[in-house]
């Protein structure tokens, strides 16, 4: 049953990344790559249970973190264009 599991979740993280090669906006490649990220922490997951390595679940923990703070990183990017502060993106502008 859990190679099933396996097989369903890498079917969707190839639906995944096809649907960032092909989105319209950056916001939906966006989307689509967070939701790689999400389905590479559950197929960690699953191969540490299948393996009987328990440890495999703080390194998924640990690539959900980098992947929030990431796309977080990267929506504030494309919004503003910098990583600085708004007001000391306005004083730099002066």
């Amino acid at each position: 049953m859990l190679d099933v599991t396996m097989v369903a979740i890498l079917v969707t993280m190839a639906l995944a990344l096809a649907r960032a090669s092909m989105g319209p906006t950056v916001f939906d490649r966006i989307l689509a790559v967070n939701m790689f990220g999400t389905k590479t922490v559950l197929l960690i997951a699953v191969i540490g249970f299948l393996t009987d390595r328990p440890e495999f679940l703080d390194l998924g923990l640990v690539y959900a973190l980098i992947n929030f703070i990431g796309v977080v990183a990267l929506l504030r990017f494309i919004r503003f264009g910098h990583f600085a502060e708004p007001d000391e993106a306005e004083r730099m502008d002066r």
